[in-house]
């Protein structure tokens, strides 16, 4: 394949620990959702917790650029780390997956970005972030070589909150002739970014990726053939993830909604993401949006199936198999 995928986003080390109700009632905060808190602070809840957390890399495009080099596609990652265990634990995932590192930034005097996630035996998430490191990445940090050897560029919304970083980032990508995508990320970052998004999707943006909650912020109240088509209008190839409900893809002008089959979903953290690696694989191999959104629907699934967002090698061998990789 003549294709290198460059990830932009924050890489963010997930800690996933399992507590109970009373735990959580324990802590400053409520149950479900996501606060920003502490490193200091993260360290805290973990050692009255009484576990050792698990620990996997995270990150909305750290997600998927594994996703997708699990699928053996090669790729790098534009995003800060700091000069900790956290970080080398990072870079270590990517580059035990063929990854290339060279592109991650380093930040002096804060810590790796980290995720504290607890989950309750009902299966729902309360989370705990530190951003660190990531939170600090700027346009400086974005030099012409990042994007040699590079053909594709998956930038996550939240890149948006720092929008000279974002313009510097995609409008390079596009001046080395990549191809681009955009997760949305969030109805919050859509929001927020709507007068601007119209401009910077139609002039950087080749895929556009929305879950329902942020095609409606950006597109109002419609069905999601419709919103798809809308956000068509702006790129070349809109998706609108619907979840169990599969998704609904446009190209031309012309929706096309895609069904997928059901599974038993233990924890949803991850899937948007890795249904967009799917996808994105099936696009750099030249198949119909329709087999992209199933190759999207094979990762979605499989993800949903297990605690955190990382698909144990045991079923990538046959994920693997089901798109030809």
């Amino acid at each position: 394949m003549d294709n290198r995928v460059l990830g932009v986003g924050a890489p963010i080390v997930d800690l996933l620990i399992n507590v109970d109700d009373a735990f959580l009632s324990s802590i400053k905060g409520g149950k479900g959702g996501m606060e920003l808190v502490s490193h200091e602070e993260q360290d805290t809840i973990i050692v009255k917790s009484g576990c050792i957390p698990s620990k996997v890399p995270g990150g909305s495009a750290g997600n998927t650029i594994i996703g997708l080099a699990n699928l053996g596609v090669p790729t790098s990652f534009l995003g800060k780390v700091g000069h900790d265990a956290d970080g080398e634990f990072y870079l270590n995932r990517l580059a035990a997956l063929g990854g290339e590192t060279r592109n991650f930034r380093y930040g002096e005097g804060v810590y790796t970005g980290r995720c504290l996630s607890m989950i309750t035996p009902d299966s729902e998430r309360t989370m705990r972030t530190d951003l660190g490191a990531a939170a600090t990445i700027s346009s400086e940090d974005v030099t012409s070589d990042i994007f040699e050897g590079i053909s594709h560029v998956h930038v996550e919304g939240y890149a948006l909150f720092a929008e000279e970083y974002f313009r510097k980032v995609v409008g390079m990508a596009k001046q080395a002739g990549c191809t681009v995508s955009l997760d949305l990320a969030s109805f919050e970052v859509v929001k927020i970014k709507k007068a601007v998004l119209p401009e910077l999707l139609e002039k950087f943006v080749d895929l556009v990726f929305a879950n329902e909650d942020e095609a409606a912020a950006f597109c109002g109240d419609a069905s999601p053939e419709e919103q798809a088509v809308m956000l068509n209008r702006y790129c070349r190839v809109a998706a609108v993830k619907l979840g169990k409900e599969g998704c609904c893809v446009a190209q031309d002008g012309k929706a096309t909604r895609v069904t997928t089959t059901p599974v038993k979903a233990v924890d949803t953290t991850g899937a948007g993401d890795l249904w967009q690696a799917g996808f994105i694989y099936g696009v750099l191999n030249g198949k119909t949006l329709v087999e992209c959104a199933g190759f999207g629907a094979i990762l979605g699934a499989e993800v949903v199936q297990v605690i955190g967002a990382e698909i144990p090698e045991s079923r990538w061998q046959i994920i693997r198999k089901q798109c030809g990789a």
